[in-house]
């Protein structure tokens, strides 16, 4: 799902329903529409959130905004992998200034 957020290219992440590592890099390769060769592990995730050439069309003239919402559950029961996964979001942010993240705090939808 796209939205206009302040000119920014914008990509809601919903991470309801996810329990594991796997749904998450899935659904990250789903709202991003990542390659097929997108490797699905925190590397990957890490060089593909900071690699403009695989960003959807239209992100990288206006930068791209990623609102991840429905992450509290898998936070809760996964907290080490979603320790993981905050690290490599804020790595990403760190490498790319065009790359925004952030949690919602409200429901998923």
């Amino acid at each position: 799902m796209t939205e206009d957020l302040g000119g920014r290219y914008t990509v809601t992440l919903d991470l309801e329903g996810v329990t594991g590592k796997a749904g998450l890099m899935d659904r990250v390769a789903k709202a991003l529409a990542l390659p097929d060769w997108f490797g699905r592990n925190w590397d990957a995730l890490a060089d593909s959130l900071a690699d403009h050439t695989v960003w959807p069309e239209g992100a990288v003239e206006r930068g791209l905004l990623i609102v991840v919402r429905g992450w509290r559950p898998y936070a809760g029961t996964r907290p080490d992998e979603w320790r993981t996964a905050e690290e490599v979001f804020a790595e990403a942010v760190d490498r790319t200034p065009a790359l925004t993240v952030v949690l919602a705090l409200g429901g998923s939808s």
